[in-house]
C-alpha cells in the first residue's frame, strides 16, 4: 500500500541544520528520532532528521526526502533495531507528514505532542538530537546520533537575530555561552522540552512552534 505525504506549506528556509557543540550519548535514548536519507548540497545523505508522533505518522521537513531509518544510532552500520522505509522524491515544501506504519520496539517509540496552548518560556532547557555536523567547519555529520542542550530565547532576541522570525509560528533556542545550536544537518528534527516536542528544526537556531499547528497536526492524523 503506497504511503501518503501530507504537506504543510508554511515555513521558511530550505537549509538543513546540524548539532553544533553536541555530544554522543547512550544509543537509542531518543527512540522517536528518524534518520531521513536525502542527497544534499555536499553530496552526503546525512542531511535531515524527523520524528515519530504516532506509530503511522512521522513529522519532518519536506525537503528531507528519500528514505527514513527508524531505530538507528550508527547510520554507517545495519543495526538489528533499524527499520528503513522508502519515501517519494518529488516534493519540495518545507514541512510534511510521512504516513507509513512503523513497528514499535525499544529503539522505535513515539514522541508526545504538547498540550493545547502549552508554552515553553525563555530560559527553559530543552534537548535537540540529530546526525548533523558538530562544528561549522565540518564537511560531514557524525555517523552516530548526537544531542545538544538548548535554551529557549526571548522573542525579541530572536527577532533581532533572524530577519524572517515569526513569534506566532516559531521559537528559537541555543546556548551562546557553550556555542550549541542547530545548524546544517538536522532539518525536521525535534526540540524536546519536558519529554514533549515543542519545535521542529527549520534553520539555524529556529524551530516551528508545534503548539501553533497542533490543531492541523491532530487533524491530519485522523483517519481519512
Amino acid at each position: 500500500m503506497p504511503h501518503v505525504l501530507i504537506l504543510l506549506i508554511f515555513l521558511l528556509p530550505h537549509e538543513a541544520e546540524e548539532i553544533i557543540g553536541g555530544h554522543e550519548f547512550k544509543p537509542h535514548s531518543y527512540p522517536h528520532m528518524a534518520f531521513i536519507q536525502s542527497v544534499c548540497d555536499y553530496g552526503n545523505k546525512r542531511c535531515c532528521g524527523g520524528f515519530l508522533v504516532r506509530d503511522n505518522f512521522m513529522l519532518t521537513a519536506a525537503h528531507c526526502l528519500a528514505a527514513v531509518s527508524l531505530g538507528a544510532h550508527d547510520v554507517t552500520t545495519q543495526e538489528e533495531t533499524q527499520q528503513i522505509i522508502p519515501v517519494a522524491k518529488d516534493h519540495s515544501n518545507d514541512i510534511m507528514f510521512l504516513k507509513r506504519k512503523a513497528k514499535k520496539t525499544k529503539a522505535v517509540r513515539t514522541l508526545t505532542l504538547p498540550r493545547v496552548n502549552a508554552q515553553v518560556k525563555p530560559g527553559h532547557v530543552c534537548h535537540l538530537a540529530g546526525w548533523g555536523s558538530t562544528s561549522l567547519n565540518a564537511i560531514r555529520g557524525p555517523a552516530v546520533l548526537h544531542e545538544a542542550i538548548l535554551i529557549i530565547q526571548e522573542d525579541q532576541k530572536c527577532t533581532s537575530c533572524f530577519h524572517h522570525y515569526s513569534k506566532t509560528a516559531q521559537i528559537c533556542a541555543g546556548d551562546p555561552k557553550k556555542i550549541q545550536a542547530a545548524c546544517k544537518g538536522d532539518s525536521g528534527g525535534s526540540l524536546v522540552c519536558d519529554n514533549r516536542v515543542y519545535g521542529i528544526s527549520i534553520s539555524l537556531g529556529t524551530f516551528t512552534k508545534v503548539v501553533s499547528f497542533l490543531q492541523w497536526i491532530k487533524g491530519s492524523m485522523k483517519p481519512i
